[in-house]
């Protein structure tokens, strides 16, 4: 009796331990002839596939829009590098898009003795130390590669997705993966599989040298990014022997100098067998027909035995280590935490530490810091990988704080973890909006995707039972031992990060080699890829919004009201559409800023952040230049808690002198931030290129200004802002009837609307003559944008705006991908865009982009100017690209709050219908000679407005008065501060 009793009392806690893994657990079935595991109570439906030959299928059927997202991921990255050769994986996944002895050619049998060639000086470059030697050996094998590039087509690869319907060809390489990510029209699967079986049989890796030149442009990218440099420095220390901080993704420069085609062949023989490799489909697709299309195109592949990397233990951290960075952005602090395995219990818990951390509202970082406003702004957060795991806290300091003043803050806040001193229903709340996350997560095919993709890498999809318990898992913490893990943990065993501003005197570069421009062939087409373009598919038909259907109107006393039912879930999504915007009142902005630090007559500001948190809703006001949108969300039995709690918040929120004081110290430090990144600079530059000197990027408060605000005048704006003019948005599970008797208890309308105060209306410049922009920043790298202003806004532009877009300068199978990129090597990021307005009276601009190595501007210049004046023919080009248009017209479907989205921009633009109906009947009969006219009248031989980020230690003045007089504006003039 006693053994029985005992045996039962085991298994009880067995069974409460692993709630989570009997809700979600693993079942085999078999449908269409295949055998597949699932796990029970899967939103997502997804079955885990293996081939006899060892490649893992995944699938995971969504049927809502005509898509079908793809993930081809390889269990090899950087951590597989040798040591020899860094930065391989990253090589290999550029050459990806390269082809094979089918497409990408012309003439295979005469391009491969060529490229045989090229392998062989490569090899020989690789062994040569003489410099001399190593110019000579380049010289050839840039010659020779511009023989073989008379028989390669360039892009080949792209212009075929696009010619399917593709919109989102990339891949990425990091430590333990490189993953290939494809989106495509369900109706082109037949195609499609076609063309991903045939790219892993048996790539080819031509068009080497300009491609090795991109990635030369992409390490120097990363030389002049403050914050990758202070990450591999701190990776270094957290992982002494781990290829996590031993190795780089995109490798050393000394490696980047010296490739060998040999060893990324090896790589690519080595670890792109079928039993490291996941096939992964979400969207719209019978899984049972599928699966045969799949193993029947993947068939071919043979698997092999892997080895993979497996290193020793790291050794625990047992001090505080400190790194230090210098560079021209933002100072910054850092704190790395070397965490666990995936799936461990001890990354559950980290994950958890992070939230009661930080959550964005209502953790002791988003309380103690950030909503007291102690720091300029604090967070945490908690990586992921396969070995291990890094805990992050960051901060960046405000006005007058040191970059140890606000470390000291951050790691006091893990002190009140340590010692137990939050809120006891912090952890329910946290898992009440894991659960509402839950419930949003499968809904993009997209998401799916990526998070099927990271199962595979991480543990080759056996634990998806884990991952989809694991808030089940998380809700049976208790306080205690969270507690007890964190002073477990979290110990002098960090390493801390300083990013100050100053010259970084060990910044260098990668010098650029002497290339050619390769023949980049874009006329020419291999017989797979027209066979494939060729093919029938079943068309899909457009479906597009009818405005008088899809939404409901009605009205809630003066106020429009627009809703649309949510038949999915209990989530809620609405909205205050305010017709009053920062063009308005210069105030506004600030005064949404100052609305988070505030309290009311009842409640703190932290308890208001609570209060949110708890019933898994939050809140945001946006402020616009003409709109200012009060967004309210969250699960619909909580609704009219979370709309009165709002309601109660802008009726009844009271000053505070002590927030507005921090709030200005916080203004004044960010703009002195915005002066440092290059980003904001140039944004600067294209505002003040598009209007003038004054205009709506500097034309805000000065900080003399800044400093003067009252806090009665922000108080006043917020207390009155749904007494302007606004319309009511709801998507929900309730319909039009019941939603309004619900808002109306809650949402008091005002007898007649405040009058709005006069917008501000910038002017648009005039370009009559070529001119320079220039702005100074110690960086490596050059950023240049071409700008002109080109009229107003015109419906019947529209559909050669969006052919003339996906065929010039829109992705990597465009015109200007092909020449600067691929051809010319001259840049690693390059496009440009003929930029539609929002709004019927405004204006076009077009806007051109080359971001290159600063002793190469010149020749970019030269070689986007040179585009665009002569717009070069590729019929194959355009035909793929205005299919492309067309297929995305065919397959999107605007759904859910989008409709409302939708429903506005037409309405600004003067259509009171969809406008893709005119769109999709205007694209059918644009021919290359509509985009030639196009292109000639608004485009071609017109003054430009050059905005050059640069430094000028390493761009000269007299290169840049070649494009047009010089301009060199202060960053007074630009930010207006």
């Amino acid at each position: 009796m006693k053994i029985k009793l005992l045996l039962f009392v085991c298994l009880l806690i067995t069974g409460q331990n692993l709630f989570a893994q009997s809700t979600y657990q693993w079942k085999t079935a078999t449908s269409g002839g295949y055998s597949y595991k699932y796990v029970t109570n899967d939103p997502s439906k997804t079955r885990f596939y293996t081939l006899k030959n060892g490649l893992t299928v995944i699938l995971s059927p969504n049927t809502k829009e005509p898509n079908i997202q793809f993930r081809m991921s390889v269990r090899a990255g950087s951590n597989t590098d040798p040591k020899n050769a860094t930065g391989l994986a990253h090589y290999l996944e550029h050459l990806l898009f390269k082809g094979t002895d089918k497409f990408g050619t012309a003439n295979w049998e005469k391009e491969k003795p060529y490229l045989a060639k090229i392998d062989a000086l490569y090899e020989k470059y690789n062994k040569t130390t003489d410099p001399a030697q190593r110019k000579e050996i380049y010289k050839e094998i840039d010659k020779t590669s511009g023989e073989a590039s008379n028989f390669s087509i360039a892009n080949e690869y792209d212009k075929m997705i696009a010619g399917i319907g593709g919109s989102s060809s990339n891949a990425h390489t990091w430590y333990e993966e490189t993953v290939y990510n494809e989106d495509f029209p369900s109706n082109s699967v037949d195609k499609f599989l076609a063309l991903q079986g045939e790219r892993f049989r048996k790539p080819i890796f031509r068009i080497f040298h300009t491609e090795l030149e991109a990635v030369y442009e992409e390490k120097n990218r990363g030389l002049d990014n403050d914050g990758n440099k202070l990450d591999e420095a701190m990776m270094e220390l957290v992982f002494p022997t781990h290829n996590y901080g031993q190795q780089t993704t995109i490798g050393t420069i000394e490696h980047l100098k010296n490739p060998s085609l040999v060893e990324i062949r090896n790589y690519y023989n080595k670890y792109y067998v079928p039993n490291n490799m996941a096939a992964i489909f979400t969207g719209d697709f019978n899984p049972d027909e599928m699966i045969k299309k799949i193993d029947k195109t993947f068939s071919y592949m043979v698997a092999k035995p892997v080895t993979l990397y497996n290193p020793a233990p790291e050794k625990p951290l047992t001090k505080i280590q400190q790194v230090d960075v210098y560079g021209p952005s933002a100072e910054a602090v850092e704190i790395y935490y070397r965490g666990f395995p995936q799936n461990s219990q001890q990354s559950l818990l980290l994950n958890l530490a992070k939230s009661v951390l930080f959550n964005g509202k209502a953790g002791l970082i988003d309380i103690n810091l950030n909503k007291q406003q102690k720091t300029l702004r604090s967070s945490a957060s908690y990586q992921q990988m396969k070995d291990y795991g890094v805990f992050n806290l960051s901060a960046t300091p405000r006005q007058g704080q040191t970059l140890e003043q606000a470390s000291k803050l951050l790691l006091e806040q893990v002190e009140l973890l340590k010692q137990g001193k939050f809120d006891d229903d912090l952890l329910k709340s946290i898992v009440a909006n894991q659960k509402l996350g839950f419930l949003q997560a499968f809904d993009s095919n997209n998401n799916r995707a990526e998070n099927l993709s990271n199962e595979f890498i991480l543990n080759r999809g056996t634990e998806w039972n884990k991952s989809l318990g694991e808030i089940e898992a998380t809700s049976k913490i208790t306080k205690a031992q969270l507690v007890a893990f964190a002073n477990q943990y979290f110990k002098d065993n960090y390493v801390i990060g300083f990013k100050h501003k100053g010259e970084d005197k060990n910044v260098i570069k990668v010098e650029k080699p002497a290339i050619t421009p390769i023949n980049a062939n874009a006329n020419l087409t291999s017989p797979f890829v027209k066979s494939i373009l060729d093919a029938p598919v079943k068309p899909i038909a457009p479906k597009f919004l009818d405005y008088k259907k899809d939404i409901v109107f009605g009205k809630v006393g003066l106020a429009e009201v627009l809703t649309t039912k949510n038949n999915d879930n209990a989530i809620f999504r609405m909205s205050y559409r305010i017709n009053i915007g920062a063009n308005n009142y210069k105030l506004l902005p600030y005064a949404s800023t100052y609305l988070t630090f505030l309290g009311t007559d009842k409640y703190t500001s932290e308890e208001l952040s609570k209060a949110f948190y708890n019933i898994a809703c939050s809140y945001n006001v946006s402020v616009g230049a003409e709109v200012t949108t009060i967004n309210i969300s969250g699960l619909q039995e909580n609704f009219d808690k979370a709309v009165s709690l709002v309601e109660h918040i802008l009726a009844n929120v009271k000053p505070d002198e002590k927030a507005l004081s921090n709030l200005k110290s916080t203004i004044l430090k960010s703009r002195e931030n915005n002066k440092l990144n290059k980003g904001q600079i140039m944004n600067a530059l294209t505002s003040y290129a598009q209007y003038g000197s004054v205009n709506p990027f500097n034309n805000v408060l000065t900080n003399e200004e800044v400093n003067n605000i009252k806090a009665e005048d922000l108080i006043s704006l917020i207390h009155n802002l749904t007494n302007y003019e606004h319309v009511i948005t709801y998507y929900g599970p309730k319909d039009l009837a019941a939603f309004t008797t619900d808002i109306k208890k809650v949402h008091l309308m005002p007898k007649e609307f405040t009058p709005a105060a006069p917008a501000k209306v910038y002017t648009y410049a005039t370009q009559n003559a070529n001119q320079v922009y220039f702005a100074n920043y110690d960086m490596v790298q050059s950023e240049i944008r071409w700008l002109r202003n080109t009229g107003l806004y015109n419906k019947t532009d529209a559909a050669n705006i969006e052919v003339f877009n996906s065929y010039f300068g829109g992705g990597m199978g465009s015109i200007v991908f092909q020449t600067i990129r691929e051809s010319k090597a001259l840049a690693y990021s390059t496009f440009a865009q003929y930029v539609s307005p929002d709004k019927a009276d405004k204006q076009y601009s077009m806007i051109a982009y080359v971001g290159s190595q600063a002793d190469k501007m010149t020749d970019a210049v030269n070689g986007m100017n040179e585009l665009l004046n002569v717009l070069p023919q590729s019929d194959k080009s355009f035909d793929g690209a205005k299919a492309n248009v067309l297929n995305g017209l065919e397959t999107a479907r605007i759904t859910k709050d989008g409709i409302f989205y939708s429903y506005f921009a037409d309405k600004k633009l003067g259509y009171d219908y969809d406008s893709r109906i005119d769109l999709y009947k205007e694209l059918k009969p644009i021919t290359f000679a509509s985009i030639k006219d196009f292109h000639t009248q608004k485009v071609a031989n017109k003054p430009y407005t050059y905005l050059i980020v640069a430094s000028d230690k390493k761009v000269k003045m007299e290169d840049m008065q070649k494009f047009g007089a010089v301009t060199t504006l202060t960053l007074e003039q630009l930010f207006g501060y």
